[in-house]
């Protein structure tokens, strides 16, 4: 498996897992253990963790690579980055960006469709964890007998069918559209962040460290528009339905949806991944010529 490949792979795993987390409130409402639920979810986060930490040298890699070939193709010339040969490479490194893209929002897919699945997962973890009281006992528990938890799964965890997803999609929605909406543009800000910062590592090659540095700015002012509005709102809906004051069907809902919505936001990646480029590009250009 070649580089980009492996790429592609750790940022589906990690989009994959982000989806999943959606399946927490669920569970936890159901059972009526949030706080249980989400430290269970935490050892499953791991992952997702290890494979940014494994993402990001080799993303980097990739464009050191793109600014290499193209400064060697380029020859002598001083403006290099004008020139066919950097240019050229610059349209490959397009391609390869948006191939990452596409594994972040196949990674999303496939956990929207295990959303419900993961759902009675949870439930189940969440009852094994009260038996023994213990992560590491549970989890020799799963290993010294995994029929025997299997076979307990067997009917908690069902693999959603096209009735499932025809009937979620059309049943009266009952959570706010605001925070649906503006989950796709958080969504995509953070998908295509680190990847726009990359390109325009490419595109200003000079002060590379200055623009790679920028996507952590990009990435805290998505943060905090999901600190702000959509995490309170997620929170307040679980709230509600663990006193009772709306269905469970309220939240099993709001999952699904924020789900459908992050797919939505990856698609959104797609189209501002060169506008993004270019804005960090003209940024980095004002820190370095200190216009700031």
């Amino acid at each position: 498996m070649d580089r980009l490949m492996i790429v592609v792979v750790l940022t589906a795993v990690i989009h994959l897992i982000n989806t999943l987390i959606y399946s927490v409130r669920p569970a936890g409402v159901i059972t009526k253990r949030l706080a249980t639920a989400y430290s269970l979810f935490n050892v499953i986060f791991l992952i997702a963790q290890t494979s940014n930490m494994l993402q990001a040298p080799l993303l980097g890699s990739i464009v050191d690579l793109t600014i290499k070939r193209g400064s060697e193709a380029a020859g002598r010339a001083v403006q290099y980055i004008n020139t066919p040969g950097y240019q050229q490479e610059l349209l490959v490194l397009d391609h390869e960006m948006r191939i990452i893209l596409l594994g972040a929002t196949l990674g999303t897919l496939v956990g929207v469709f295990f959303i419900p699945a993961f759902i009675g997962f949870f439930v189940r973890g969440i009852d094994l964890f009260d038996q023994v009281k213990s992560v590491p006992k549970m989890m020799g528990k799963i290993l010294c007998s995994p029929l025997k938890v299997g076979k307990s799964l067997k009917g908690a965890v069902r693999i959603p069918n096209r009735q499932f997803f025809k009937q979620a999609l059309t049943e009266k929605l009952t959570i706010p559209r605001k925070f649906l909406i503006l989950n796709i543009v958080i969504t995509g800000v953070y998908t295509t962040a680190v990847l726009s910062s990359m390109y325009a590592c490419a595109l200003y090659p000079d002060f590379r460290t200055t623009t790679a540095y920028l996507s952590g700015v990009i990435n805290g002012i998505a943060t905090i528009l999901f600190a702000t509005v959509v995490d309170p709102t997620a929170a307040s809906i679980t709230d509600q339905a663990l006193r009772g004051e709306r269905p469970e069907q309220d939240v099993r809902q709001m999952s699904f949806y924020l789900g459908i919505t992050r797919l939505l936001g990856t698609v959104l990646a797609q189209i501002i991944f060169i506008p993004a480029a270019y804005i960090i590009q003209y940024v980095a250009k004002l820190i370095a010529q200190g216009g700031f």
